[in-house]
């Protein structure tokens, strides 16, 4: 039903770090609710006082900014709400929907052992009794209908149909007056106005008792859609061992956010054949009927070919600026004065890098100290004679006016035709002197990459007299 405007949400528990489920999860909602101008909200199902401290917070916020998701309206903690939800279980009593239970444990275990046996699930001995004292501790239950199906048309798996008898009482308030999560779930999501309700299908069979719930207080059910969740590798539910499951550990292993979106969106939703394609195409397209059945599995081949196409198409002062960060993190600082340097070096690499680490890595070339440390092998270059045309070379390329790859190919050429040998002469011993072994582009595109003055510096230094 399209009538009501559409509000999508997600709703993590904040355990201290995102789950990459949740990652995708928050992006279908995203994504749905731009394809038709509708809010994407986010809640923080924060009742587990124990795990909700502020920095797990944080670190589910730091995981929607890095991955450019943002609620369109302020936040919803869930545990501010309680004396909301408190207020729809007095309605639900009132309705004759919902009902006060004194059982003890020992009675609801015997309870609960006879339902067993019975084939169905617990029903409370208090249902339609008048005697309990208000004063002594108590549980509110949910009145679940006796023998009724309860249907629910979920947008990915179709009409999903529970025998009402599979439902147990459920406790909607406990004795300490806190609202369990099933009816605090159903008055939020009513609450912030939500019309589908996108979720991971480890949810679904909450839904039915959600689905009771809205209908005892005669709200409109959202639209739910359950989404299967994300496998690993060989097929098996997603776990350490499979490498990264959280966000911030893709964002650590040098992952663009938007190679992230980009590959989260089609890790079970297609659309045809698209494996590359933008933001606003991802929002423009986006379906609930094009998610698949079946769990989609986590491929990080596939996920390293869609970050390596989103670094070639980045512009190079951010890529330079995620080196930067990147070097930082282990300790290496990128000086400012060598940015130009790091900014000149990316579009010579970046076609075979697709990570930012791996970019980092084949840009350290460009960031060496002088005088180079010269490994071994290529220091047995630097032989009397390789020495003597270097320094001839270095004469000539000083006099070059223009430093750019294809003309400093052509000079070497001549170069090597001037002295009538191959470039097999000249290469080796010019790479040792520029690189000092550390792997960089062809020689041409490392000249132009350390720019003039640093070419002709390091060049310099292996020619000096103490080198």
């Amino acid at each position: 039903d399209m009538s009501r405007p559409v509000v999508t949400r997600i709703a993590p528990s904040p355990t201290g770090s995102m789950h990459i489920g949740t990652a995708r999860t928050a992006l279908f909602n995203h994504l749905y609710a731009r394809r038709h101008g509708g809010k994407f909200l986010i809640r923080v199902e924060d009742t587990d006082r124990e795990r909700s401290t502020q920095e797990n917070v944080d670190i589910l916020f730091q995981g929607f900014a890095w991955l450019g998701l943002a609620s369109d309206e302020e936040p919803v903690y869930q545990a501010q709400r309680a004396d909301r939800h408190r207020e729809v279980v007095d309605e639900l009593v009132q309705r004759g929907a919902a009902f006060r239970c004194w059982m003890t444990p020992e009675e609801t275990e015997a309870a609960r052992e006879v339902a067993r046996a019975e084939g169905r699930a617990l029903r409370s001995t208090w249902r339609d009794r008048t005697d309990g004292d208000p004063s002594q501790p108590h549980v509110i239950r949910f009145r679940t209908p006796d023998d009724q199906p309860v249907v629910v048309v979920d947008a990915v798996q179709g009409e999903v149909s529970f025998p009402s008898k599979d439902l147990d009482d459920l406790v909607l308030l406990r004795s300490s007056g806190e609202p369990t999560y099933n009816l605090a779930v159903v008055v939020d999501d009513h609450d912030m106005g939500i019309s589908h309700v996108i979720r991971g299908d480890d949810h679904l069979n909450n839904t039915p008792r959600q689905a009771l719930i809205y209908d005892a207080m005669d709200w409109e059910r959202p639209v739910f859609a359950h989404v299967p969740l994300i496998h690993g590798p060989d097929g098996k539910k997603l776990s350490k061992r499979h490498g990264a499951t959280s966000v911030a550990e893709y964002a650590d292993q040098g992952y663009l956010p938007e190679a992230m979106r980009n590959y989260l969106a089609r890790l079970g939703w297609s659309h045809g054949d698209d494996e590359l394609f933008s933001d606003a195409q991802a929002e423009s397209w986006f379906d609930l009927e094009h998610i698949g059945r079946a769990p989609a599995r986590l491929d990080f081949d596939k996920l390293n070919h869609v970050n390596g196409w989103w670094i070639r198409q980045a512009d190079d002062e951010r890529l330079a600026a995620l080196v930067q960060q990147v070097r930082a993190g282990r300790g290496d600082v990128v000086a400012d004065a060598d940015l130009p340097r790091l900014i000149r070096a990316i579009p010579m690499v970046k076609d075979r890098a697709d990570t930012l680490i791996a970019l980092a890595d084949q840009l350290a070339f460009a960031l060496l100290n002088r005088p180079l440390a010269i490994a071994e092998k290529p220091a047995a270059q630097l032989t009397d004679e390789a020495r003597a045309r270097l320094a001839r070379l270095s004469d000539r390329l000083a006099g070059l006016e223009t430093w750019d790859a294809a003309f400093l190919d052509d000079s070497l050429k001549g170069f090597a035709d001037a002295e009538e040998v191959g470039m097999g002469k000249i290469g080796p011993p010019l790479r040792a002197a520029l690189t000092g072994g550390v792997a960089s582009p062809d020689i041409a595109k490392t000249l132009a990459a350390l720019g003039k003055a640093e070419s002709l510096g390091r060049m310099a230094d292996v020619l000096s007299p103490q080198a």
